[in-house]
């Protein structure tokens, strides 16, 4: 369906915010989900609902739940483990080796303990191909959890992939189980024993398809997890990460260098100059940051080969540490198909992002040739960067440091509204406005409404809303532009979930 049926929504809106009575909202808020009493809701919903409160804090938030990943080669039954855990079938298992390719996180719990799962593409060296992408992905979930379930088929025994995976591990520090899969009786638990070669302890034998062994494994696992994870989501207190990102040779280690003040990093017209991640804690505008120059992305992870390949990798992994996202674009050249990548992955990976437009130095004079390249580059914004409009802008020259100090408000500004959270009687009034000015339209001569609403958590900004019917996607960007220009979100994605529930029946 075409934005267009959802355009248009007057001032009327803001003026109505802007003359909200709070006390009134938060009860009509405490009405509108009290309602929601009438419709079938799952331990999921109460657990959202159960949190979500009143006044500029909005919810009560969590520390970030710790992380166990599960991995393994293919086939040794990681899958099944965690559907085994989880206690229902959420992980694709088949008997064909590399059915999973990606790390998919899930929500799990034991012993009223909450955590979260990653399961992995199965891990082989010398892979080639996609098999090589789905390793490399399995090693940035070693790098990115608390604790390591390193799952072996003790049917086959140690394999020298099962010994390379052992030494990846140790190279990772992290703890680690050795879990003997496939065992499906007693009389079989002599074949988990011969594990103990691998060297990582003591085997802990389970069937992760019949269920035997698991409880127990789940009850050592628990016992060693740390209440907040090392790794998710880190709480704000030290210097806010900040992720340097673009294609090659656009100037981002040029930018560290420039923010450190000295030659921190290798600066060369070679392209791909680095190939690691490189942390620098640095001052500027009188604040502490901590700036992480990444490798140059040419190309989809999955195309890259090589060094550039496991380059990119690293990137993707010094993303998902940071906070926020530079995305470095080179002003002399066209935006490229590349650049749109890059902002995509930063869009995927829900970080605050700001645009900086380097070089701007060498548009800076009166030649012909400087003009129309200003002149193509603002309709290059307009039409290619439209979906990024409110990302904050910033031209810069990193070489010589002009316009710097522009920089870090931008900054401030995209991490002020990545943690901001709208109090629950405000968003639901704003719903209420907002569906008064422009209900849906009818599908099939029915029109979904929109029970109730909460923002559910922050970085970036998630709303979830209630409702009786399948919100068109057009719907749903036409409540993010609203939200947007009522709220700014400036520098942030917005993410808007939807639950269709239906009326209980009597």
């Amino acid at each position: 369906m075409a934005d267009e049926e959802y355009e248009g929504g007057s001032d009327q809106l803001a003026e109505k915010m802007a003359e909200l009575d709070e006390e009134l909202a938060d009860q009509r808020a405490d009405l509108m989900r009290a309602s929601l009493a009438d419709y079938d809701l799952d331990e999921e919903d109460a657990s959202l609902l159960a949190g979500v409160g009143h006044g500029e804090e909005g919810i009560e938030y969590l520390p970030a739940l710790p992380v166990v990943a599960i991995v393994g080669r293919p086939n040794v039954g990681k899958s099944a483990l965690v559907n085994r855990i989880l206690g229902r079938r959420e992980a694709v298992v088949e008997d064909t080796p590399g059915v999973t390719r990606d790390r998919v996180s899930y929500k799990a719990e034991w012993q009223e303990r909450r955590f979260t799962l990653v399961d992995t593409g199965g891990w082989e060296p010398d892979a080639k191909g996609i098999d090589r992408s789905v390793a490399a992905q399995a090693e940035v979930a070693i790098d990115l959890a608390d604790m390591v379930l390193f799952v072996v088929d003790a049917k086959v025994g140690a394999t020298s992939t099962d010994e390379h995976v052992v030494r990846l591990l140790r190279k990772s520090r992290k703890p680690v189980f050795l879990v003997a899969n496939k065992i499906d009786d007693a009389r079989q638990e002599p074949e988990a024993a011969a594990l103990w070669n691998l060297g990582l302890g003591e085997p802990y034998p389970v069937s992760a398809i019949h269920g035997r062994g698991v409880a127990d494994l789940l009850d050592l696992v628990i016992k060693k997890l740390p209440e907040v994870s090392a790794v998710a989501k880190a709480e704000i207190g030290g210097p806010r990460r900040v992720a340097i990102l673009g294609r090659p040779n656009v100037g981002k280690s040029s930018l560290l260098n420039k923010a450190a003040g000295e030659e921190r990093v290798v600066v060369n017209d070679l392209a791909g100059t680095t190939r690691d991640p490189v942390d620098e804690v640095v001052e500027i505008g009188g604040k502490m940051w901590r700036l992480v120059d990444t490798a140059g992305i040419r190309r989809r992870v999955h195309l890259s080969q090589g060094a550039d390949f496991y380059a990119s990798l690293r990137t993707s992994a010094a993303l998902e540490k940071a906070e926020v996202a530079i995305v470095v674009l080179d002003v002399s050249q066209p935006i490229s198909v590349q650049d749109l990548n890059i902002i995509d992955m930063v869009l995927e990976s829900g970080r605050a992002l700001v645009l900086a437009f380097n070089k701007w130095d060498r548009l800076s004079d009166d030649d012909m040739e400087n003009t129309d390249r200003r002149r193509y580059l603002e309709r290059e914004i307009e039409q290619d960067l439209a979906h990024v409009a409110w990302a904050p802008r910033v031209n810069i020259s990193a070489k010589t440091g002009w316009h710097f100090d522009k920089l870090v408000p931008a900054l401030e500004r995209a991490l002020e509204n990545w943690d901001r959270r709208i109090p629950t009687g405000k968003f639901n009034a704003f719903l209420t406005e907002l569906v008064a000015e422009h209900p849906h339209p009818l599908r099939g001569g029915k029109q979904p409404r929109v029970l109730f609403g909460t923002q559910a958590s922050t970085r970036p900004p998630t709303f979830v809303l209630f409702t009786t019917g399948f919100l068109d996607p057009g719907y749903r960007r036409y409540i993010t532009r609203r939200l947007r220009e009522l709220y700014s979100f400036e520098g942030t994605p917005i993410v808007i979930n939807m639950r269709v529930r239906e009326r209980r029946r009597r």
